[in-house]
C-alpha cells in the first residue's frame, strides 16, 4: 500500500483578507455604486450633448467605485464605536475585528490614490475639484456625531462629480451643473433619509443622529417635501437644457416611482424604509435614460 505525502498549502495572510477587504468596501452591495453613478452620468451626457469622451466616461465610472468603495471605508472606520451595537451593522468586518482600523485605513488610502491617478489623466480644473471631494468623502462619516444632517452633506458628498464632470468636458462649471448639484443634494438627502429611519431606534440609543431623528413624526411629510423638490429642480434643468419629451416621460416615471415609495413606507416599517432606499436606483436609472434618450433624439433630429 503506497501513502501519498500530503503538503499542507500555505495561504498568505494578505490573500484570507482579500473576502474581508471585499465586505468592507460594500462589493457585494453594488446599490451605493448606482446611486453615485447615475447623477454622475447626468452630469457627464449633459456637459457633453450626448455620449461623453471614452476616456472621461471610464475615468468617472471607475472613479465612482473607487470613491463608492473608499467612502465605505472611511464610514466604517468612524462608526467603528457605533456599527458593533446597531443590528443591520454589527456584521462588518471592522465591527467584529476581522480587520483593524490599520488595515481598513490603508485600503483607503490605496483607492484614494488610484482614483486621483485617473483623475490626473484630465484637466486641472477637475483635477482641483477632486481634491474637495476627497474632503467631502473623508469627512462625511463624523457628522453624525455633531449634526443631525449627515444626509444632506452626503449628497454633497455623491453629487461632486456633477460639477467634475462639467469641469472635465466643457473646462468650467455653468449654473446648470450646479442646479443639477443641487437636484441631486435633495435626492440624496431623501433616499439617505429612508436608510436612517431603518436605524432610528439603534442611533437613538448610541446617541448618533440622522434626519431621520430630526424629523421624528414629521419624517414623512419632510420626505415629501425634499421628493417635491428634488422633482421640481429636475424639471428646471430639463427646462434650461432644453431636453425633449423623452426626458419629460422619464421625469413623469420618475414621479410614479417615487409616489411608490411613500405607498410602501406608509406605515414607517423597517424593511419597507429600506425597500424604499433601494428603489430610489430605478429613479435614478430612469432619469439617466430620459437625459440621454432626449440628447439622442435632439442630435438625430438637428
Amino acid at each position: 500500500m503506497s501513502y501519498e505525502r500530503y503538503e499542507p498549502t500555505y495561504t498568505p495572510p494578505w490573500r484570507r483578507k482579500l473576502p474581508l477587504y471585499w465586505q468592507l468596501v460594500r462589493g457585494d452591495r453594488p446599490i451605493g455604486t448606482l446611486l453615485l453613478l447615475w447623477p454622475t452620468w447626468w452630469g457627464l451626457w449633459l456637459a457633453a450633448g450626448g455620449v461623453p469622451p471614452l476616456w472621461t466616461l471610464f475615468v468617472f465610472s471607475a472613479g465612482v467605485w473607487l470613491t463608492r468603495s473608499a467612502g465605505c471605508v472611511i464610514n466604517d472606520y468612524a462608526d467603528r464605536w457605533l456599527d458593533p451595537h446597531v443590528e443591520r451593522t454589527r456584521s462588518r468586518p471592522l465591527a467584529t475585528g476581522a480587520v483593524s482600523g490599520r488595515e481598513a485605513l490603508m485600503v483607503f488610502a490605496v483607492l484614494m490614490l488610484v482614483a486621483f491617478a485617473l483623475v490626473l489623466t484630465l484637466n486641472r480644473l477637475t483635477v482641483y475639484l477632486s481634491v474637495v471631494g476627497v474632503v467631502l468623502a473623508a469627512s462625511y462619516p463624523y457628522l453624525k456625531r455633531y449634526t443631525h444632517l449627515p444626509q444632506v452633506y452626503l449628497g454633497m458628498a455623491f453629487g461632486w462629480g456633477i460639477p467634475m464632470a462639467f469641469a472635465a468636458v466643457q473646462g468650467e462649471v455653468p449654473p446648470l451643473a450646479w442646479l443639477l448639484y443641487v437636484a441631486n443634494i435633495l435626492w440624496s438627502t431623501g433616499y439617505d433619509t429612508w436608510y436612517a429611519m431603518v436605524d432610528r431606534d439603534d442611533d437613538l440609543r448610541m446617541g448618533s443622529r440622522s434626519t431621520a431623528i430630526l424629523f421624528g413624526e414629521m419624517d414623512l411629510v419632510a420626505q415629501g417635501v425634499l421628493y417635491a423638490l428634488f422633482l421640481a429642480a429636475m424639471a428646471l434643468v430639463g427646462q434650461r437644457a432644453g431636453l425633449g419629451p423623452v426626458y419629460w416621460g422619464a421625469l413623469a416615471l420618475a414621479t410614479l416611482l417615487v409616489a411608490w415609495e411613500f405607498v410602501i413606507t406608509r406605515r414607517r416599517e423597517r424593511d419597507a424604509c429600506f425597500r424604499a432606499f433601494l428603489h430610489n436606483h430605478w429613479v435614478g436609472a430612469a432619469l439617466f435614460a430620459g437625459i440621454a434618450g432626449a440628447l439622442w433624439q435632439a442630435s438625430t433630429t438637428a
